[in-house]
């Protein structure tokens, strides 16, 4: 090989690894760096950290790092976010924050750059009411507008998309007594993947309940099922999760996935 034709073998390798999107640790088969941000009000987040660790590390090929904050109130905040390059190193980052009056908006910015930069994402449950700075700019990444929700009773969860690769695979169940979260918009970057119904004593309550998100060139999993601690270490949500986390990476493949959905 010539030098000319050495420097134009080494151009085209470095342009390729630039514009591939995917770190080279996840391209080699190495676990996915993912960290998992946890804290804030009304739910039981240093247990749950934990079921999570666990049970995502045990389904796929991840290596789960946690920042955790045991402040239990509305204004919970980590100072990981402070740093322009706090998702550096990581192939995903799980946000399980109940956070409603952080409303600092460059704090805010802060975090969303980093995923309009191309970093996976998966939110859970209280993600969803978190940071409420008056915009759109959460809910953009998110998928969904949520305002509130209702009692703590049984959730059936019934999978409306089941050829979506998150999906596939994953059977109907119905969960303990749970928190229904409202959907003010569904957006229309946003693909719903399961719905959630609860019987009232008037009525019943329908609702989008998991999704896939396309955040610019961002892949986005949501799902606002998980308030209690008997849910977060259900085997069923725990197979949900991992798929979604996988797929957001665009690795939910026979090299991550270590076991089939329950």
């Amino acid at each position: 090989m010539t030098r000319t034709h050495a420097f134009r073998w080494f151009s085209l390798t470095l342009m390729g690894l630039v514009f591939s999107g995917q770190p080279a640790r996840a391209a080699d088969g190495q676990p996915l760096k993912t960290l998992l941000i946890a804290g804030g009000c009304c739910h039981d987040y240093a247990k749950q950290k934990d079921l999570l660790k666990q049970g995502l590390e045990a389904r796929a090929n991840v290596e789960v790092t946690i920042v955790y904050s045991p402040d239990t109130t509305t204004k919970a905040r980590f100072d990981i976010y402070e740093n322009p390059d706090w998702a550096k190193g990581y192939d995903v980052v799980i946000h399980d924050e109940c956070t409603s009056q952080v409303t600092d908006m460059p704090y805010l910015r802060n975090i969303l750059n980093a995923h309009k930069s191309g970093v996976p994402a998966v939110n859970l449950h209280c993600a969803m009411h978190s940071y409420r700075v008056g915009t759109n700019d959460w809910f953009e990444f998110v998928g969904i507008q949520s305002a509130k929700h209702g009692p703590q009773l049984p959730i059936g969860i019934t999978f409306v998309d089941k050829e979506h690769p998150v999906t596939r695979g994953l059977a109907d169940w119905t969960t303990i007594n749970e928190e229904l979260y409202n959907n003010v918009t569904v957006l229309d970057s946003a693909t719903p993947l399961a719905r959630g119904k609860q019987k009232l004593e008037k009525g019943e309550s329908d609702f989008v309940v998991a999704w896939a998100n396309q955040y610019g060139k961002t892949r986005v999993f949501s799902t606002t099922i998980g308030h209690n601690n008997d849910t977060v270490g259900d085997p069923r949500y725990l197979d949900l999760v991992t798929r979604g986390l996988l797929w957001s990476c665009d690795k939910l493949n026979g090299d991550y996935l270590k076991v089939k959905a329950q």
